[in-house]
């Protein structure tokens, strides 16, 4: 009666779907934005709970950017 959706066939099909999509650069870009803006924020206020720094946006922001990129560039193919 019709197919199994935890057949053996099903997942080979859906596991050759996955390994030959590349992806959306712009959802990738997105997610990489909202990650590192949320953890900068986090290292920001742990450096600021310890006193190693102030928190503020400016500093969030340069932390965020500074991970953005580097996470960029070592993501790239």
């Amino acid at each position: 009666m019709g197919s199994d959706p935890d057949s053996e066939s099903s997942r080979d099909g859906f596991r050759d779907g996955l390994e030959s999509s590349s992806g959306d650069p712009r959802l990738l870009v997105v997610l990489n934005a909202v990650l590192s803006g949320l953890f900068a924020w986090w290292l920001v206020w742990g450096a600021d709970a310890i006193g190693m720094i102030e928190f503020s946006l400016a500093t969030v922001a340069v932390v965020a950017v500074g991970l953005f990129v580097l996470t960029h560039v070592m993501t790239r193919p």
